[in-house]
């Protein structure tokens, strides 16, 4: 994943934990807009998400911002 990707999700998944507490849970859809304005970058997202730590669709925002700082 792409460092400014890495920044961007840990970031979405801070605001997510502040607004709703360390339950909160989110898919790697969270990371972009409504629209699919960058479609190479949601496939990144997608891959990492999917394909290389086989994640469920909705995961606990911690530990999707956990697993990014650690750099997996």
């Amino acid at each position: 994943m792409r460092p400014s990707l890495r920044l961007k999700a840990i970031s979405v998944c801070n605001d997510k934990i502040e607004k709703k507490g360390d339950a909160v849970g989110l898919s790697f859809y969270a990371f972009f807009a409504n629209r699919n304005d960058d479609p190479t970058l949601l496939m990144e997202a997608t891959e990492w998400w999917i394909k290389t730590h086989c994640l469920d669709h909705f995961e606990k925002a911690v530990k999707i911002r956990d697993m990014i700082q650690s750099g997996k």
